[in-house]
């Protein structure tokens, strides 16, 4: 059941080829992202119908205790993926609403562009290089 991609990245799609003196996240950026992050979402939304289906279709009494351990270990395996899927279906859904505010493509933190490479490598990315970079330097030191 874990035919999905290990690292839940985007579908393909083609790199955005920015123009000469193009404004930042003019239409056809904007365009660009939302078609990335609707495919996105509509490859993990299609991942929890499957564990929907795989858990009602193999879910079995199994008299041996082994066999029923087996089962549940991997039953939990597949709710924590698709916990952690949830979360991304969130985080996504606030990224096409950042779109739709015209707020998307900024750095929370600063404000700075956060670049159109960036963003087609993490979709969901709200900080710029530099500011998630401090933001893990302060994570490492809390410990």
């Amino acid at each position: 059941m874990t035919d999905s991609k290990p690292d839940n990245s985007p579908n393909n799609y083609t790199p955005y080829q920015e123009k000469e003196g193009e404004e930042y996240m003019n239409e056809a950026q904007t365009k660009h992202f939302e078609n990335i992050l609707k495919a996105w979402k509509s490859e993990l939304m299609s991942e929890v119908d499957r564990t929907v289906h795989y858990m009602q279709d193999d879910a079995a009494s199994f008299p041996d205790p082994n066999d029923r351990a087996t089962q549940e270990s991997e039953f939990s395996l597949e709710l924590r993926t698709r916990d952690r899927e949830r979360k991304l279906i969130k985080k996504i859904d606030e990224s096409l609403s950042n779109l739709q505010n015209d707020d998307y493509g900024y750095c929370e933190s600063c404000g700075v562009e956060i670049g159109i490479r960036r963003l087609e490598a993490r979709p969901t990315a709200v900080l710029c290089i530099d500011c998630k970079t401090l933001d893990e330097i302060r994570e490492k030191q809390m410990g």
